[in-house]
Order: C-alpha cells, then structure tokens, then sequence
C-alpha cells in the first residue's frame, strides 16, 4: 500500500512539474507578445503621421492643379 501512495505522489508532483513548466513557457509567450504589441502601437501611430502628411500633401496638390486648369471655359485660351 505504500506504493501507491509514493506512485502517486511521483505522478503528482510529475505533473505539477510539468505544469511549472507550462507556466514558464506561457510567461515567455505573454512577454513576446507585450514587446510585438509594443511595436505594432509604435508602427501605427507612424502610419496615422504618414496619412496625415499625406492628406496635406493631396489637398495642397489639389489646390493647385485646381489654380492652374480652370474649370470652366472663361480663361482659357481661344
């Protein structure tokens, strides 16, 4: 009978071993992620400066092909 009680207990703490194991490796994972989401935040808020540089880009290129190709026929030339 004491076996199987010193059995199980192997088998216990085995397990609860693994289990630490997991949990290491779960942590590792988790610190990973953090440090790519981290990057990622530090990308996007790049890209929304990018976009809004070119929105301004666009409406001054707009502004002035609006200046140098009229619209209507007044102006241009016969």
């Amino acid at each position: 009978m004491p076996d199987d009680h010193e059995e199980r207990f192997r088998q216990h703490e085995e397990m609860i071993q693994g289990l630490a194991r997991m949990l290491a490796a779960q942590h590792m994972m988790n610190e990973e992620q953090r440090e790519m989401n981290r990057d990622i935040k530090a990308i996007l808020q790049q890209q929304v400066e990018i976009n809004a540089d070119v929105k301004t880009t666009l409406a001054r290129v707009e502004t002035l092909l609006a200046r140098m190709i009229p619209s209507t026929e007044n102006g241009r030339e016969a």
